[in-house]
């Protein structure tokens, strides 16, 4: 099917919330004084633990084609290594094609291998109940940066189109690392002929875009890539949707966290 897109495609014309998270380098993890004071009103936005899946499948370059400068390419001006900052600016600060989605536009992760150590921390204060270490855990990674904007969601709702925008933790500057983008172009609004006849014009416009603002696909039928190194940034079109991501970068702040979680997990102070 994509080939005949393509092929047919060649005949006819050849993606409020700032993270004030930064780290305080005067706080005493076991100073009770800090736990419960949460300037961040947990209650206004989505918190989530992070579990990425940091594998990635090989890719090669067609015959003939070389790398694309991938990290430069764009969705609705998002491009990756964006600051929070920077995306924010785009989004929230004016009044442009996308604007954040209703609910939860902006969701807060917490990396699995510090929750492991401030959950550790919070029992050894005696504090067992599951609300009370809940909010001991938040607290804690409030103070000390490891709370961090991780997601922003946008939307479009004169087309229904939506953007999702990644973010890597604070130990790698919460830089963007991949952007998900998604229209309607392949559902089917009934069953009569008519509405598979629309839906394959529609697909057809879609990938006639995609072709005109980042060319013919570099790998295989359906990606672009900066290189044979699958961690190398690059972009995967499907129906409807484009994925960009650099998942090196990705990799790179998963083994960060893991590593500073173990250098800085508070042990008690045993003595032999």
């Amino acid at each position: 099917m994509i080939k005949k897109i393509i092929y047919f495609m060649s005949v006819i014309s050849i993606f409020m919330y700032s993270p004030v998270l930064l780290a305080d380098d005067d706080f005493d993890f076991m100073d009770e004084a800090e736990y419960g004071q949460d300037d961040l009103d947990f209650d206004n936005f989505a918190t989530v633990d992070s579990d990425d899946d940091i594998n990635a499948e090989n890719v090669t370059l067609k015959d003939g084609m070389g790398g694309m400068d991938v990290k430069h390419f764009d969705i609705a001006g998002v491009m990756l290594g964006m600051n929070y900052y920077e995306v924010y600016d785009l989004f929230f600060d004016n009044s442009g094609l996308y604007a954040p989605r209703k609910n939860q536009s902006v969701v807060y992760y917490l990396n699995k291998e510090w929750r492991y150590n401030l959950d550790y921390e919070c029992r050894q204060r005696n504090i067992f109940v599951p609300d009370q270490l809940e909010k001991c855990i938040r607290s804690l990674a409030q103070n000390r940066g490891l709370l961090y904007v991780s997601e922003i969601h946008l939307e479009r709702q004169s087309t229904g189109e939506t953007i999702d925008v990644y973010f890597t933790s604070n130990v790698t500057d919460n830089l963007v690392w991949k952007i998900v983008y998604n229209n309607d172009v392949n559902v089917i609004e009934g069953m009569d002929e008519k509405f598979e006849n629309i839906r394959e014009k529609k697909i057809l416009a879609f990938w006639q875009g995609v072709i005109d603002k980042y060319g013919i696909p570099n790998s295989g039928e359906d990606k672009w890539i900066s290189s044979e190194n699958a961690y190398d940034p690059m972009m995967q079109a499907y129906y409807g949707q484009l994925v960009l991501m650099d998942k090196g970068l990705n990799t790179t702040d998963s083994s960060l966290n893991v590593q500073k979680a173990r250098e800085n997990f508070q042990a008690k102070p045993y003595a032999f």
